[in-house]
């Protein structure tokens, strides 16, 4: 009979250390990659051209230097609010780590960003001495962008965008900390408006 509980005892012992060596595997992976403005690359431009989109009643169609080798065309839903005069020339601020895709068939490789509040939309301003292809930067919120591929899969934009907005005086914001690009910072002609 002792040799039974010795043998009983042994097999018990097992499988213990085998809980132990799973426990301590899965821990690491799991690493935290903190989901803040610092993972959007947004970009400074100027639109070189722009045309209404022939099938969709509230696109332009754009051609933006940013600084690349060739300017990029973006698509943007301002038709109501703007005409192909106030466009061409005009300085934006582009969201531009996200992956092309076509809007009602036209390419659009980024997004200029608009602060919208009830019924009014307005483009989002850069300082006067920003220079295409810069970044914009917001202080205490340092990083490397993501990857086209990661805005989608890990879903920044539906983390960021919520604290992204301008705030009493018309500066963009994001949690509270004023958007710079060149000597100043970016504004809209709305108050307290969310910004995407």
């Amino acid at each position: 009979p002792p040799t039974r509980t010795t043998t009983t005892t042994t097999t018990n012992q097992q499988p213990e250390k085998k809980k132990k060596k799973k426990k301590k595997t899965p821990p690491p992976p799991p690493e935290e990659v903190v989901m803040d403005i610092s993972k959007l690359d947004i970009r400074i431009g100027t639109i070189l051209e722009a045309w209404e989109h022939e099938d969709a009643d509230k696109l332009f169609c754009e051609k933006i230097d940013m600084g690349e080798s060739e300017p990029r065309t973006i698509a943007t839903g301002v038709r109501a609010y703007y005409s192909v005069d106030d466009l061409v020339g005009r300085k934006v601020c582009v969201l531009a780590n996200l992956k092309t895709r076509k809007l009602m068939g036209f390419p659009s490789h980024g997004m200029v960003l608009c602060a919208s509040k009830e019924d009014k939309v307005v483009f989002v301003e850069p300082p006067a001495d920003s220079v295409n292809g810069e970044r914009v930067a917001c202080e205490g919120f340092v990083g490397e962008a993501a990857t086209e591929n990661q805005v989608g899969k890990k879903k920044i934009l539906e983390k960021v965008f919520p604290d992204f907005k301008t705030d009493g005086e018309g500066v963009v914001t994001y949690k509270g900390v004023p958007l710079t690009a060149g000597e100043g910072q970016l504004v809209a002609g709305l108050a307290d408006a969310e910004v995407a």
